[in-house]
């Protein structure tokens, strides 16, 4: 960190992340480090703590151990900390995180529970669950390092590429990636769809600054916010949040899409980000929603049976960190309402719709690599809900050979999201 910012009354140094107006005015940046080492960061859009009338708690009481302190190996000498391991696939080309640690973690929910109580939570004194990730007894929006995390960059870890069993056919590097997680909001028991716009404008915020941050890493190649919600998906904890992974190499639905992006330039000199949502437009059909900066289309390809893709407007925009405050705000509402309408999508009956399992995927430029310059910002949408009591089981041929077979049409998604609202979004107020 080597420049000063301002946010409201705040000060704060980063590296790469500048707020605009609304963020310098409305939402502080607190940082800290809890009891292990990580970077835990508060945003806070209380006009209290922007001011500074009021100060988040920093010291984090858990009596945890320094996360990269040596340990100890089965004959009790000494080890350094184990960075998780990647190997790269020689059929795929595709490197795969192996994080063993991960096995270790407590699980909170369902009938294989190992903990109570919920780690994203504010802490609760008194609460018997006193192994929370916050410091403070309440916050707006917190990102920090990923207590379990799938990868890590251990200080002194070498990047040097060796063998398995020493044959060049297996790569192997130290997965010196970074995982961090998002909390939309304190409320545990509340649903990302329900957040006011002004707190996922918070949100938007804390994937700006983070992406703008951990870009700035060495050895970072992609930086991903992606968001899992709903049981089904696997996710053992209901509290909104989302997460971001800084992957060391070029993640492999990104390095397909880079290929065609570039394929498309050299045979036409076009953008095919640019072109597919100016096609989308003209044929009109499946855009579901658009406002000032964003248009949300269902892709005339789509493979899941709920599929948006949210787009800018404006060319020439890379990664969430180059959107101007206009520009966020638009997200945050359009979000907001493809999050509503979403939960909507699947009537049981009722009319009352459901909370929808899925999936929100931030595609980003790549880091470092040159055919950044070809590609766009865009959102990718979905759910494996075919139906109100029915999922789409990814079977032999999604599975085996990643060939697609659809069980409805993007028009039909299309239509269904038409009946729920207008295209048209009304301007914030």
């Amino acid at each position: 960190m080597s420049r000063k910012e301002e946010a409201g009354s705040g000060a704060y140094e980063f590296e790469r992340y500048h707020p605009g107006a609304y963020a310098r005015a409305h939402i502080r940046i607190t940082p800290t480090i809890l009891s292990d080492g990580r970077q835990f960061f508060y945003l806070d859009d209380d006009p209290a703590y922007v001011s500074g009338a009021r100060t988040r708690e920093l010291k984090d009481p858990r009596p945890l151990a320094d996360r990269f302190a040596p340990g100890v190996d089965a004959d009790g000498n000494p080890a350094p900390v184990q960075a998780p391991q990647m190997r790269r696939d020689p059929l795929t080309g595709d490197w795969i995180p192996m994080a063993t640690a991960r096995m270790n973690r407590p699980i909170t929910a369902g009938p294989g529970a190992t903990a109570s109580g919920n780690p994203l939570a504010a802490r609760k004194p008194g609460d018997p669950y006193q192994d929370g990730e916050v410091p403070d007894t309440d916050y707006d929006v917190v990102v920090f390092e990923n207590r379990f995390p799938s990868m890590m960059q251990v200080p002194g870890a070498g990047t040097a590429t060796s063998y398995v069993d020493g044959n060049p056919l297996w790569p192997r590097r130290e997965a010196n990636g970074r995982c961090e997680v998002v909390c939309f909001d304190p409320d545990e028991s509340s649903l990302p769809a329900e957040l006011p716009v002004r707190r996922l404008r918070t949100v938007v915020e804390a994937w700006a600054f983070r992406t703008a941050e951990l870009s700035a890493l060495d050895g970072i190649e992609q930086v991903f916010p992606f968001e899992n919600h709903g049981q089904e998906i696997g996710v053992s904890l209901a509290h909104p949040h989302g997460q971001i992974y800084s992957y060391p190499f070029i993640a492999p639905r990104l390095e397909a899409e880079l290929r065609q992006s570039e394929a498309y330039h050299e045979r036409t000199g076009g953008n095919l980000l640019k072109d597919i949502l100016a096609a989308e437009l003209e044929a009109g059909e499946r855009v579901i929603m658009r406002n000032h900066s964003w248009v949300a289309y269902v892709p005339a390809a789509a493979r899941w049976p709920l599929e948006v893709h949210v787009a800018p407007v404006r060319d020439g925009v890379l990664s969430i960190d180059q959107l101007d405050d206009q520009e966020r705000w638009d997200l945050a509402q359009m979000y907001s309402t493809l999050l509503r309408r979403g939960n909507a999508f699947f009537d049981k009956g009722d009319g009352r719709g459901m909370d929808l399992p899925y999936i929100a995927a931030w595609h980003q430029a790549p880091v470092r690599d040159a055919r950044r310059v070809n590609y766009r910002l865009n959102l990718q949408f979905f759910s494996f809900r075919r139906a109100a009591n029915k999922i789409k089981y990814l079977a032999g041929s999604e599975s085996g050979m990643g060939a697609w077979i659809s069980d409805t049409t993007p028009e039909r998604i299309a239509g269904r999201f038409h009946e729920l609202g207008p295209v048209d979004l009304a301007d914030r107020g």
